[in-house]
């Protein structure tokens, strides 16, 4: 069941994925703002910011529209998105998606197999689908259907908004997907998997 409704959503994702269409030099010359948060090679500068080096320009294009347009709640992003036209928008998702994600490393190693193991194989017997049916067995993501890369990205930053997709927080994703995987999840469970995901 989980597989069908994976491949319906991702067939979803491909016809309706609105083509972003940045140029990646003009996006370069508008993100003097974002470094500071950010970091000026796409690898934010501290571990609350989400790291933009690498993400698939279609997923930057819809979460900065989203919080501008209010769907994504985000104050502190607010203040930056809400003055971007379309095209910045485009520009800068394809500067950011031009990038190379760092790789981070994490000192428990029993925390990151841990991890591991459900991104690679869910948690069957509480319904929790294997994150890598989504965002693919390395963390790229898929462009195509929307799915965002996570390899490398903070630890914190991940268990941050799985707690909040959780809790009903973070509601923009489609058909509730990630709301219902992340609120069968322990704290323990979603401590793990974001472990594991920053050391991908």
């Amino acid at each position: 069941m989980n597989k069908l409704l994976i491949s319906l959503l991702i067939s979803i994702g491909v016809s309706g994925a609105a083509w972003a269409q940045g140029d990646a030099a003009a996006g370069q010359g508008k993100a003097a703002v974002c470094f500071g948060c950010h970091g000026a090679d796409g690898n934010a500068t501290a571990p609350a910011f989400p790291k933009l080096a690498g993400q698939h320009a279609n997923y930057l294009v819809k979460q900065l529209k989203d919080i501008k347009g209010g769907v994504r709640p985000s104050p502190m992003m607010m203040a930056f998105a809400s003055g971007l036209a379309d095209q910045d928008m485009e520009d800068l998702a394809a500067f950011f998606s031009s990038l190379t994600v760092s790789k981070g490393e994490v000192a428990d190693a029993d925390l990151v197999a841990q991890g591991k193991k459900i991104f690679s194989s869910g948690v069957p017997s509480k319904g929790v689908a294997a994150c890598a049916a989504c965002h693919g067995p390395n963390g790229e993501g898929n462009g195509l259907a929307g799915f965002p890369a996570v390899k490398g990205q903070y630890s914190m930053y991940v268990e941050a908004q799985l707690k909040a997709f959780s809790k009903g927080d973070r509601a923009n994703d489609p058909s509730a997907m990630m709301r219902d995987i992340a609120g069968k999840m322990s704290e323990s469970e979603i401590k793990a998997v974001s472990a594991y995901i920053l050391a991908m």
